[in-house]
């Protein structure tokens, strides 16, 4: 057999692969349910568990008063002049609860830090889900040096199947450009395997978790 006709048995073998379904490596774990085990505890605390271990810094606020206390508090401790909020609900709720110091939905470059909301909570994982669907857009939650983000317990769910599942159930064929799913500070293994934390992205993630039951 000549090379050329090598080459075609290969692109045939090709075309006929690609007209066809391809069957799923593992159907026991494409059911409707997760493969994993669920919580034994509430998701807010597994949560908690799982964002702290990778570094993320977790507050827990029982009401928008209690949150904005605790951000007047951070912004004083640290020092911050200008926090980034493009989401004009979050802005006005929290300057309606006496939020201190400068919130502006400009230059992103020059801020101390980003406040956004999410799109859901993933316990199991402690990760935080986002979508260019959101206000706050593709950078907010990247481009600042600290990223603080304001979520409630009503978006809480266990895995990230499920947080894809309400995904699907909220934007139906209409799903964003983007989602992203944020564990913890940016890191990364790339430098001879060895991890390496805020190479790049926030360097420090807030997530302040507001109860809505």
């Amino acid at each position: 057999m000549n090379v050329s006709s090598a080459k075609e048995n290969i692109l045939k073998k090709i075309r006929k692969a690609l007209s066809e379904s391809t069957p799923i490596p593992f159907p026991q774990s494409e059911g409707t349910h997760s493969v994993f085990q669920p919580s034994k505890q509430d998701l807010e605390i597994e949560f908690a568990e799982q964002f702290a271990k990778l570094q993320g810094k977790f507050v827990f606020c029982i009401d928008h008063k209690e949150l904005v206390g605790q951000l007047n508090a951070l912004t004083a401790t640290q020092g911050w002049k200008n926090i980034f909020c493009r989401e004009e609900k979050l802005r006005k709720t929290l300057q309606d609860q006496g939020l201190g110091g400068t919130l502006t939905n400009k230059d992103l470059g020059e801020s101390d830090a980003a406040i956004t909301t999410c799109e859901t909570l993933v316990a199991r994982t402690g990760t935080i889900v986002l979508s260019s669907a959101n206000a706050s857009g593709r950078t907010a939650s990247v481009y600042a040096p600290v990223h603080l983000c304001v979520a409630y317990t009503d978006q809480l769910v266990y895995d990230i199947r499920d947080a894809l599942v309400g995904l699907k159930e909220k934007y139906g064929q209409q799903l964003p450009s983007l989602m992203s799913f944020a564990t913890g500070p940016s890191r990364t293994a790339d430098i001879e395997k060895t991890l390496v934390v805020c190479v790049h992205g926030p360097k420090q993630v807030y997530l302040f978790l507001v109860d809505r039951h």
